[in-house]
C-alpha cells in the first residue's frame, strides 16, 4: 500500500480506537428554549430543505471521511447507499490518492447511487507546490467532479493537520489564488477539518466567489491528535510534542458557525454527534448540518447500519424541531436560544475578530 493509502486507513484506525476528540463540546453551550405551547404535530414537522440549488429531505450531511484505499470503496459505498435512501447530502474524502496515481473506485461508486447533493474534495495545500510534489489545477479539479459526478468541489483547508503530519504539506502561500482560480470556473466550497473558520477567512473566500462554507470547527475528532498518535507509533517525537501542544487548537464550532456568516451557505461541522446538536448548528445560522465521526463505526458495517443511525440523528431533528415550536427548517432558524460560557465569550469577540 502506497503511502496516502495506508495514512488514510491509519487515520480511519487511530479516530475509531483512540481518544482524539476535543475535550470540550461547545454544543453543551448552545441551550434551545422549549416551547411548552408548539401548535404543530410532530408527524407535521416538515425537514426538507433546498442546498445549493438541490432538494434534501433533511438540512444533514454526511461529511468528508475517506477514499483512495482498500476500506475506502466499501465506507462508500455503505454511505452513499444510505444517503441515497434517506435523500441527504455526501461529501467524499480527499481525491488526492486517485487524482495521483488511482485507483478511482472508492470515489466512483458514489455515482451508483441518486445521492441529491454530491461534493468532492481535494485539499487546498495540494493547489501549490509541496516540495517535489506538482500542484493540482483547473484540469485535476474538473476530473475530481467527473469521478463523482459532483455538484460542488470542497478544497479543503487542513493546516493543523499538516504542522503535526511527520509527511506533512506546510506550504501555504499561494493557496487563497489557488482556491480564486477554482472559484471562477467551478462550484467550489471551502471547508475546514477540525479548526473552523473566522470571520475575516470567511469574508475573503466570499469576495473571490466561492460558493459556500463548510466551518468544521473544534469540538469533534483533532486531527492533530491523530497525527500525534501516527507519530507515537511512528516513533516521531517532534511531531509527538506538536501535535500535543496543538490538540485542542482551533474555533469552536457554533461560533464558527456565527463568525462565518457572511451571506454564504453554511454547514455546521465539528463534533456534531446527535440530532440535537445538528439542530443547534442550523439555530445558530446555518443552513445544514454536517456529521462524519458519527457514522464512522457503521460506515466500516453495512449501508444498513448507517441508515439507522443517520435515520436516529433525523428523527431526533425533528424532535428537536417539534419542542422548539419549528414547523419547519426556516421556523427553525429563528428558534430562541441562549449561548453560555466559554462558547459565549467566544461569540462576544464577532465584531471584533
Amino acid at each position: 500500500m502506497k503511502g496516502i493509502e495506508q495514512r488514510k486507513a491509519e487515520h480511519i484506525k487511530v479516530s475509531l480506537e483512540e481518544d482524539v476528540v476535543s475535550a470540550f463540546d461547545h454544543w453543551d453551550d448552545v441551550k434551545l428554549v422549549h416551547d411548552a405551547l408548539p401548535e404543530v404535530d410532530l408527524d407535521e414537522v416538515d425537514t426538507s430543505t433546498v442546498l445549493f440549488g438541490r432538494k434534501l429531505s433533511c438540512p444533514l450531511m454526511v461529511t468528508a471521511i475517506t477514499g483512495g484505499h482498500s476500506q475506502g470503496e466499501r465506507v462508500n459505498r455503505n454511505l452513499a447507499e444510505a444517503c441515497a435512501n434517506l435523500g441527504i447530502a455526501l461529501g467524499v474524502g480527499s481525491q488526492r490518492p486517485a487524482l495521483e496515481h488511482g485507483p478511482r473506485e472508492s470515489y466512483e461508486v458514489v455515482k451508483e447511487y441518486d445521492v441529491p447533493l454530491r461534493i468532492g474534495n481535494i485539499g487546498a495545500p495540494q493547489l501549490i507546490n509541496q516540495k517535489n510534489k506538482r500542484a493540482f489545477g483547473l484540469d485535476d479539479a474538473r476530473e475530481a467532479i467527473d469521478m463523482i459526478d459532483a455538484d460542488l468541489l470542497a478544497v479543503h483547508l487542513n493546516f493543523l493537520q499538516e504542522i503535526a503530519q511527520p509527511e506533512g504539506d506546510t506550504n501555504a502561500k499561494g493557496c487563497y489564488d489557488g482556491i480564486r482560480s477554482l472559484s471562477r470556473e467551478l462550484p467550489i466550497l471551502v471547508k475546514e477539518t477540525g479548526a473552523g473558520i473566522s470571520r475575516r477567512v470567511a469574508l475573503r473566500l466570499k469576495g473571490i466567489g466561492v460558493r459556500g462554507l463548510d466551518v468544521a470547527g473544534a469540538g469533534g475528532t483533532s486531527f492533530s491528535k491523530v497525527e500525534g498518535r501516527r507519530a507515537a507509533k511512528m516513533g516521531d517525537r517532534k511531531c509527538m510534542r506538536i501535535a500535543d501542544t496543538f490538540g485542542e487548537w482551533g474555533i469552536p464550532a457554533p461560533v464558527s458557525v456565527i463568525w462565518a456568516d457572511v451571506g454564504l451557505p453554511i454547514i455546521a461541522s465539528g463534533g456534531v454527534e446527535n440530532g440535537l446538536q445538528a439542530v443547534k448548528g442550523i439555530v445558530v445560522g446555518a443552513d445544514c448540518a454536517g456529521v462524519a465521526r458519527a457514522v464512522l463505526k457503521e460506515a466500516l458495517e453495512s449501508p444498513r447500519a448507517v441508515e439507522e443511525k443517520l435515520g436516529l440523528i433525523i428523527e431526533e431533528m425533528r424532535i428537536a424541531m417539534f419542542l422548539t415550536g419549528s414547523k419547519n427548517v426556516r421556523e427553525l432558524g429563528n428558534a430562541q436560544h441562549i449561548i453560555t460560557g466559554a462558547t459565549r465569550e467566544w461569540a462576544s469577540m464577532e465584531k471584533e475578530v
